[in-house]
């Protein structure tokens, strides 16, 4: 029989975490040691495997190392936004109920 893996379903990585995973396969990929290196890496760090393989092809399209990619800040703004429209929804929608709910009662 096979050995089975523990799988982490979402698990919320450190930027330290992932830098240390990045630095490590970049370096087994600068000695020669690139193949399998992602997979190595990451069941070394115990992190998901393709975790580390977006970090690295994160890292490897940034320009100057510790930079985000613009399309992951994007990315990030935007689902910002919507947490805060979201947000600002519910509240309308409560703000709405309680005042239908005024103008139902009867006035003495």
């Amino acid at each position: 029989m096979g050995s089975k893996v523990a799988v982490s379903r979402g698990r919320r990585y450190t930027e330290a975490e992932q830098e240390q995973a990045v630095r490590l396969v970049l370096q087994a990929e600068s000695d020669g040691r690139g193949h399998g290196a992602v997979g190595r890496v990451a069941l070394q760090l115990g992190y998901g495997v393709e975790s580390v393989r977006g970090w690295v092809k994160a890292a490897k399209e940034c320009s100057a190392p510790g930079e985000i990619p613009a399309t992951v800040a994007r990315v990030r703004e935007l689902e910002a936004e919507v947490r805060e429209l979201r947000r600002a929804n519910d509240i309308l929608r409560r703000a709405s109920a309680f005042f239908a709910a005024e103008l139902d009662r009867p006035y003495r």
